[in-house]
């Protein structure tokens, strides 16, 4: 039996096939463990296709992971820096485990691209295409790479209990 990260890893290389960009598939395949909806998880990870906008920057299957990794370790306060800290650590551990498999995490780099296209439009989609492109590879691998930081992250949690819980039960909170 296949395991949770191997089966989501697989439906962002399915996504990517029917035509969604790399970060849109990265992000989709994970919406529902976050409960998003497929519309809304398709949205916000558009705009970083094509390494950004096609700009060919950051790897777009890299922020997919990065939308990923705040909506796991994100923060709401403003004002709470250990928790942006802890959001970036985990950015820049994704970032470093994605540029040690793919050998860089920028999109033109992985593309084997001299220079920018300067154009907004995307290619069409067709068996050339998804042949001379690592995409799809590059999304699965991406994909994977989140659920093992996901897995490592709640073994991690199970193993050292958190403080406020131990706080609050030697306070007589009755929280055990």
């Amino acid at each position: 039996m296949k395991t949770e990260t191997e089966q989501r890893s697989e439906r962002a290389m399915q996504l990517f096939s029917q035509g969604y960009n790399c970060a849109q598939s990265v992000v989709a395949a994970w919406a529902d463990h976050y409960g998003l909806t497929p519309d809304i998880a398709l949205r916000i990870s558009s705009s970083f296709g094509g390494g950004i906008g096609r700009m060919r920057l950051t790897c777009g299957a890299a922020c997919g992971m990065f939308i990923l990794a705040g909506l796991e370790t994100g923060t709401t306060d403003p004002t709470n820096r250990d928790a942006k800290a802890a959001n970036y650590k985990a950015v820049q551990q994704l970032a470093a485990d994605f540029r040690q498999a793919m050998g860089s995490i920028t999109c033109g780099e992985l593309l084997g691209l001299s220079s920018p296209e300067h154009t907004p439009m995307p290619q069409e989609r067709t068996p050339e295409y998804y042949r001379k492109r690592p995409c799809r590879d590059i999304v699965g691998q991406s994909s994977r790479i989140f659920g093992q930081f996901l897995e490592k992250k709640h073994r991690n949690e199970r193993q050292s209990p958190r403080e406020d819980i131990v706080g609050d039960c030697a306070n007589g909170a009755g929280r055990h």
